[in-house]
């Protein structure tokens, strides 16, 4: 029996990326951004669990199975409309200051949004695209 209604998912539970090194990934995300390590079911596979607030980043160490790390170069001119994945902070500035003095790459400065909100974009150690940003 097929319906016209949407699914009307409930929220974004987590996002799962692959790396190449597990243990700078850790540092990335654990010591860089502050989310938690939590455990994960025990997969024949190697890999990470972070959490923050209510979203997860599950981990999957490159192999032929899961693929290569990263999303690679697609071709990007303006980081924002490319692959990229979302934090809310308290503060996009002060992040910024912070994750420069932990070496993170910025894929592009601070840059206020039309809505007043303050944007920041990383690459995490694999080139996953990270934004982090603040409200008005």
């Amino acid at each position: 029996m097929s319906t016209n209604l949407p699914i009307k998912v409930k929220s974004i539970d987590h996002i799962t990326i692959i790396s190449s090194d597990l243990d700078a990934t850790r540092k990335f995300y654990v010591d860089g951004l502050g989310m938690e390590e939590v455990a994960r079911p025990d997969f024949n596979f190697p890999g990470l669990w972070f959490q923050a607030g209510p979203t997860q980043i599950h981990v999957t160490l490159e192999s032929p199975e899961a693929g290569k790390a990263g999303w690679g170069d697609q071709g990007v001119q303006i980081t924002s409309r490319g692959h990229h994945f979302a934090f809310e902070v308290d503060d996009a500035i002060v992040a910024t200051e912070t994750a420069r003095s932990l070496g993170f790459k910025i894929a592009h400065e601070p840059k206020n949004r039309p809505d007043g909100a303050i944007q920041v974009y990383f690459f995490d150690p694999d080139g996953h695209v990270v934004e982090l940003f603040s409200g008005p």
